[in-house]
């Protein structure tokens, strides 16, 4: 029998959590954010978040207001005061200081004051649905496109109409920002994982999905008697990791939700039993009985396995290779990125796209201001480019993309994000994470395949009442 019994409501809640930070190990919450969010469709906003003081430091025309974040003792929501400023932008310590920049030509063309206050980027969400309704909310916010199921029913976003500018930006990250008919913000940076190939151990790119595994199980086998070696170093986690299974999962025809023809989810539509889905828990299967796949694979194992020489392949995002002193590029381990080969005969497995960009609230009273901020500025190259050396996500502007697209790892992660699909911001995706990922390591642990996918397909289809 499946162990369920104790998936609550609020274990299901934490479980998403650990899952979002797993997703990018130590990186910065932004990463966490763009990877597995648990959006469960629940309005209330949750109990625990870090204060931001901000200090008003100068209000005349042409000037940006400087802020800075302190960190609050206290268990409740709080959010930084809105101040004097006649436009106000909720961003995190890394793209303050790029904003900071444009809003200040911004409010000098303008005539008015612009106020960047810095809120940690994993509070942003939640501390627009309490800020907002209050009065005390930012015109605009730079947040993920998987935020927009609660956002936008907990009704503080405004649709963006970006019709003038779309043709720009890569087709993903404008499909990411549209929900339920409606666009809800220019997108800037898109990101999402890939197979990592070391070079040396794997000097050829896999042509398909049979040769990786080969290649993967040999180096496997060479090392059988030292656990520490790995054929495929695929995050696990010890609650399962859903988003990382999401390509093994679709590499096999297996999905999570079905697509309608403009490109929505549809949650009616569940793919987890699906003969591909089953097909994709049969080979977890066989992976972990043949030694290519470990349950045992956390965040930390797959960095230390791949950076030390012990895997030929890893799968995972920009966050491993970029990471302060453990990242693959301060290890030297030597590696390439790729998109993860399709099985013969079959279709690209499709990795999450997560999108990053500016939203606008909809309580905001500069509503037209703001627009333009974000239409006429955040659009252009200039804002993009700058927005992805600070951070290093690969641009959603696609000519911005082709200028930075030399660098290797950005044309390997862009590559695999092409044939991508974008995260499901839709509310019933919080109800996935935790079912579909304790399916994954219950089998990776011996558990039977087909019951196991099953039994979580059950369990969504009445969590979501489809």
């Amino acid at each position: 029998m499946r162990e369920r019994s104790f998936r609550t409501t609020a274990l299901s809640l934490l479980a998403g959590t650990a899952l979002v930070l797993a997703a990018c190990g130590d990186d910065d919450a932004e990463t966490a954010d763009s990877g597995p969010a648990a959006t469960t469709g629940d309005t209330t906003a949750a109990t625990t978040a870090d204060t931001t003081a901000a200090t008003t430091a100068d209000t005349t025309a042409g000037t940006v207001v400087d802020t800075t974040a302190a960190p609050s003792e206290s268990t409740e929501p709080t959010f930084p005061p809105r101040g004097d400023a006649d436009l106000v932008i909720w961003a995190d310590d890394t793209r303050k200081p790029v904003l900071e920049e444009i809003a200040t030509t911004f409010a000098d063309e303008n005539g008015i004051t612009v106020a960047v206050l810095e809120v940690e980027f994993g509070q942003i969400r939640e501390q627009l649905s309490i800020a907002a309704p209050a009065g005390q909310g930012p015109d605009i916010i730079i947040g993920a496109h998987d935020w927009l199921g609660e956002l936008v029913s907990n009704g503080v976003l405004e649709p963006l109409d970006i019709s003038a500018v779309a043709d720009g930006f890569q087709d993903v990250a404008v499909a990411a920002f549209t929900y339920e008919g409606q666009t809800y913000g220019l997108p800037y940076a898109v990101e999402n994982i890939a197979l990592l190939r070391n070079t040396d151990l794997a000097p050829d790119v896999p042509a398909t999905f049979e040769e990786l595994v080969q290649i993967a199980s040999d180096f496997r086998a060479e090392h059988a008697g030292d656990p520490t070696y790995q054929g495929l170093a695929l995050q696990v986690g010890d609650q399962g990791d859903a988003y990382h299974l999401q390509p093994i999962l679709s590499a096999f025809g297996g999905y999570i939700f079905g697509q309608n023809e403009d490109g929505t989810f549809n949650p009616e539509d569940l793919g987890i039993d699906s003969p591909g889905g089953l097909e994709a828990a049969t080979f977890l299967s066989e992976s972990a009985a043949s030694g290519l796949l470990s349950a045992d694979t956390s965040y930390d194992v797959m960095i230390e396995s791949f950076g030390q020489g012990k895997a030929p392949f890893a799968i995972t995002g920009p966050w491993a290779v970029n990471e302060a002193d453990r990242g693959f590029k301060d290890m030297g381990v030597p590696y390439a990125v790729s998109p993860i080969p399709a099985r013969e005969g079959g279709q690209p497995p499709q990795v999450f796209v997560g999108v990053q960009g500016f939203m606008i609230s909809s309580f905001s009273e500069q509503k037209d201001l703001a627009k333009s901020f974000v239409l006429d500025f955040a659009s252009q190259e200039t804002t993009q480019l700058a927005l992805f050396e600070a951070g290093g996500r690969p641009p959603a502007l696609s000519s911005v993309f082709e200028q930075v697209s030399t660098d290797p790892d950005v044309a390997g992660f862009g590559e695999s994000g092409a044939a991508g699909i974008p995260q499901p911001a839709i509310p019933e995706m919080g109800s996935v994470w935790s079912d579909l990922g304790l399916a994954e390591i219950n089998v990776l642990q011996g558990r039977d395949p087909t019951a196991e996918f099953t039994g979580a397909a059950e369990s969504i289809r009445a969590a979501i009442g489809a």
